[in-house]
């Protein structure tokens, strides 16, 4: 609905009236107003007429609608006052902040606590989003590291699935190192796609189911819909906090 004030000159060429204001009120004071100029109006009658149309207005206004009052969502303080936040699979962007952030200004912080990344542009959060950190047995080490390498695709050369030799899955959540290799089976790596190693003894942040808990063997997983986005800000070099 348009509310903005009436022209200056002296006829008024359309009043809208929204479904929520009474017919009768808002036609005969559409009328009044298609058929003379207001300064030759009856006065007292139009203006009862928009004195009862203000007070609907006010009323119809004063009304919020169930989606009216989530404003503080859009800023990172609400998005992490939530009650939901940390455990929540939501992920919060800044748009602007995204837009100017590349390999020449971003750094990575991992929390370890809350088992979430934050794709920073100095002080500023360009992105938030959930993962999963190392196991209880596979713990990832909190420290200060640098992005080593980084490859769009990439499998694991320790961890991934043991098939026997027709092609039935033997192991689920094979380690290469210690779980037997029938004769003639094979062993197929997990994939690590947007591999980006932090250590030459295999830790690293990649694509990977992301339960709301640590569950990995030491890396840092990723959504599938951020890990890519991640990936094409940062660079050899990019500085990563885990904390």
């Amino acid at each position: 609905m348009n509310c903005s004030a009436a022209p200056s000159h002296s006829r008024i060429s359309e009043i809208a009236a929204p479904p929520s204001i009474p017919g009768l009120v808002m036609g005969t004071l559409s009328a009044m107003v298609r058929s003379q100029p207001i300064h030759l109006m009856h006065r007292p009658l139009f203006l009862l007429a928009a004195v009862a149309c203000t007070g609907l207005l006010a009323s119809c206004s004063s009304t919020k609608s169930p989606q009216a009052d989530t404003a503080s969502t859009n800023t990172y303080e609400g998005f992490t006052a939530d009650p939901s936040y940390p455990k929540t699979n939501n992920v919060w962007r800044n748009t602007e902040v995204l837009d100017r952030t590349d390999g020449s200004n971003s750094h990575l912080i991992i929390s370890l606590a809350k088992q979430r990344g934050m794709l920073m542009n100095g002080n500023e959060v360009a992105i938030d989003y959930p993962v999963s950190t190392g196991r209880k047995s596979h713990p990832t080490p909190a420290g200060n590291y640098k992005i080593l390498e980084k490859l769009a695709e990439k499998s694991s050369n320790v961890y991934g699935k043991i098939y026997d030799v027709d092609g039935n899955l033997v192991t689920t959540d094979a380690d290469i190192r210690t779980d037997p290799l029938p004769e003639g089976g094979k062993f197929v790596g997990a994939p690590m796609s947007y591999w980006m190693r932090l250590t030459w003894d295999g830790i690293g942040h990649h694509i990977g189911v992301v339960p709301r808990y640590p569950a990995s063997h030491a890396c840092i997983r990723g959504p599938r819909s951020v890990v890519p986005l991640v990936f094409g800000k940062v660079k050899v070099g990019t500085p990563v906090t885990l904390q």
